[in-house]
């Protein structure tokens, strides 16, 4: 039987996205997006988890230049885990590593600070084909 790794998250994007560039020169962007989740049976007592979001070349382009904080979101894409040491302390991440992205609800509302008036972005944009994460190491993840 082969793996199957696939995530698909809608929720509030929390900050806007950090836009770098590997070594290499391959684009990146990394945000953090809000999830609800009902804690009990009743579906009226709520919890919210935070995912950290990962996307390369073109989708990360797309994610620096549209999203802002507190708009909804869809993101589809795989669970990655990464693991290194801190001061000797062995430390385990998990990072969203997106594939697809669909923007939900709407023109996102200005703000101060925030992006400009201009919204040309169709709403679903995917990853670029034949550039895959999985051919970078950890070590040329910027942050």
């Amino acid at each position: 039987m082969s793996s199957y790794n696939k995530i698909i998250l809608v929720g509030r994007v929390t900050n806007e996205p950090e836009m770098k560039f590997t070594p290499g020169g391959k684009q990146v962007a990394h945000f953090r997006m809000a999830v609800d989740r009902t804690r009990s049976k009743s579906k009226t007592d709520k919890e919210t988890d935070f995912f950290p979001i990962v996307a390369w070349d073109r989708l990360a382009e797309i994610c620096g230049q549209y999203l802002t904080k507190g708009q909804l979101i869809l993101v589809e894409g795989r669970m990655q885990i990464r693991q290194y040491e801190v001061e000797g302390q062995k430390r385990t991440a998990f990072d969203v590593v997106a594939s697809e992205m669909q923007m939900l609800g709407g023109k996102p509302q200005s703000s101060q600070g925030g992006r400009s008036d201009s919204y040309d972005a169709p709403p679903k944009r995917h990853a670029d084909e034949g550039m895959e994460a999985e051919d970078m190491g950890i070590e040329d993840i910027p942050f």
